[in-house]
């Protein structure tokens, strides 16, 4: 797993989250911090959603249904295809940065560019998953070796002005800022970080799933803002290709148009990475409105119709890059926050991983079409952050009484994870439990059912 994730996160989009600190006014020092807080934080979250693949051998997204029910887990559906298109959008006008820093002739708003790399990364998504995790697989022992060569560079040739590194420069807006940007760019993998772990055996287990992927997303989530951090410290008026060129030819000469082509073929295999898993969640979302069984024609159309809307977001959001992107982080932090609390709680503390795969996929079956346990609890703990909100979106009174600092996240946690325990302190577990068991007599231990091929 480890690779999956360390490439997953080794592309110029991580590096643009680290950048968010040092815009916003943040130094060096604390912005570093922030980013290695941040990951920490969101990546623990996510590993843990990881270790569900190998237990259940479903999707991340069909995972919800026990939750929100047969028809409710379309709410999360419809977030998560908000960030497959949303990221494929930012990759590709980061990727057209990019192009414009290696060939000048090429604009860095270019439409040609912006579609011409979405094109590449749905031609790898079409070729399916063991495709991608092997182009994944090569690209991370590459970016390891750019990247260390980098970074050792940079501790003994970069030089920053004493205020970079002053603890007394903390400043809380620019700090929590990034601080939430990372966990939210890292909690964001969440939403389908199961659907490659749940090709591993069952017998996998709970630790070895967490940690490989956590050291994976961590190491490529942090050592690549970090990156940023320090791309953007050095040249700060730059943009973000721009500054990382800038950053590493001052290390060593050349080096920047070597990492720049690096952290493009990552944005390629990300870009891969997001359309796959927005073209399995639309599939769902059919299925849910009407039974079908897929194919490689429906999959090939499902694929077309997020190509299109990444393109529609990315050709209309070229410019202002930066501010949209630290929009878009906050809109998923919010919209995700309580959607991870009562998964985990659910599957960690009240199933304890005891489902019923067969009555997943009924309709009509136990879970039911709505469950409104898992509304409730999503819905309370979203409207508690309204007031904690901070972004260039919106700004809530308690966000404003502390001077734009967003600590949304901390608030939706622990209410969405404790309205979802007392809701659920009405369920029948163990009747849910026989329920299960008898439903999935005859079903092989750890074999997904066919409709999650």
């Amino acid at each position: 797993l480890w690779p999956v994730w360390f490439s997953g996160d080794a592309h110029l989009a991580t590096l643009a989250v680290g950048v968010l600190g040092i815009s916003l006014g943040g130094n060096l020092l604390w912005t570093a911090v922030a980013v290695v807080a941040g990951c920490l934080l969101g990546t623990f979250f996510m590993a843990f959603h990881s270790t569900q693949g190998p237990q259940l051998g479903l999707p991340q997204m069909i995972q919800s249904r026990p939750q929100f029910g047969y028809s409710g887990a379309l709410l999360v559906w419809g977030v998560a295809m908000i960030a497959y298109v949303g990221y494929n959008a930012f990759n590709q006008v980061l990727a057209a940065q990019a192009l414009h820093q290696l060939n000048g002739s090429i604009s860095p708003t270019s439409p040609t560019a912006i579609v011409l790399i979405a094109l590449g990364a749905v031609a790898l998504a079409a070729l399916g998953y063991d495709k991608i995790h092997a182009a994944q697989r090569g690209f991370a022992y590459l970016m390891i070796v750019i990247l260390t060569v980098f970074s050792v560079g940079a501790l003994f040739t970069l030089s920053f002005p004493a205020v970079q590194w002053d603890p007394a420069g903390f400043r809380g807006v620019p700090f929590l800022a990034q601080l939430f940007a990372a966990a939210s760019y890292q909690l964001s993998w969440s939403i389908y970080v199961s659907d490659y772990s749940r090709y591993l055996p069952r017998d996998v287990g709970v630790r070895e799933s967490f940690w490989w992927t956590y050291f994976g997303a961590f190491v490529g989530g942090a050592w690549m803002m970090l990156v940023g951090t320090v791309a953007a410290a050095a040249a700060p008026k730059l943009d973000v290709a721009a500054a990382m060129e800038h950053a590493a030819d001052a290390v060593l000469p050349g080096l920047g148009r070597v990492l720049l082509v690096g952290a493009l073929l990552g944005l390629v295999t990300i870009s891969a990475l997001n359309f796959y898993g927005a073209s399995l969640t639309l599939l769902s979302c059919a299925d849910t409105v009407k039974p079908l069984r897929c194919t490689a024609g429906k999959r090939l159309v499902s694929l077309a119709v997020a190509f299109v809307a990444s393109n529609a977001i990315a050709l209309s959001s070229s410019s202002n890059f930066v501010n949209r992107f630290e929009d878009l982080l906050a809109v998923l932090l919010y919209l995700f926050t309580p959607w991870t609390a009562i998964n985990l709680v659910d599957f960690y503390l009240v199933r304890k991983g005891h489902y019923s795969i067969r009555e997943i996929f009924n309709p009509a079956g136990m879970y039911g079409r709505w469950n409104w346990r898992g509304l409730t609890a999503y819905l309370v703990g979203f409207a508690v952050m309204i007031p904690f909100f901070s972004s260039g979106l919106y700004t809530g009174p308690i966000a404003r009484a502390l001077g734009g600092a967003d600590i949304a996240m901390l608030v939706g946690l622990p209410v969405a994870a404790g309205v979802y325990l007392l809701v659920c302190r009405s369920l029948d577990l163990k009747l849910d439990a026989r329920r299960a068991a008898a439903a999935d007599v005859g079903l092989e231990p750890g074999a997904p059912s066919a409709q999650t091929a």
